[in-house]
């Protein structure tokens, strides 16, 4: 199952992939802690280590690819896939999340990435 999310934040691409990868701003943002890096083939946690996975792509301030799952997936379910993507429209970037590679019942990961990510990440960059 695949799914995607998107909303626009008032600030610029290179400000939102740069807290992405931040430990201290992606936790910040999002209200959990991080540990995070800038680099290929790094792993991660977020969430006060809910999520983890390994940072698999990264193209500048447009974006970034992740294996990635959570405490809730089974013991023997693969890992997911987390694309996301930043396209600047002025004062404003588009923040599209793509997750792939979830059993048919992960639906929550939806809302949790509204949530969990973009309303914290608009309050965060917007106020």
């Amino acid at each position: 199952m695949e799914f995607t999310v998107e909303t626009t934040i008032k600030t610029s691409a290179e400000r939102l992939y740069n807290a992405w990868l931040d430990s201290d701003e992606h936790a910040d943002m999002t209200g959990g802690d991080a540990l995070i890096t800038d680099e290929e083939d790094d792993k991660f946690t977020a969430w006060d280590g809910y999520i983890w996975g390994t940072t698999v792509e990264l193209k500048a301030n447009e974006y970034i690819r992740q294996r990635w799952r959570t405490a809730d997936f089974r013991d023997l379910q693969e890992d997911s896939m987390v694309e996301i993507f930043f396209e600047e429209k002025g004062e404003e970037t588009v923040v599209r999340i793509k997750h792939s590679n979830l059993m048919d019942d992960d639906d929550q990961y939806e809302q949790g990435w509204v949530d969990n990510y973009f309303i914290p990440m608009k309050a965060y960059f917007e106020n």
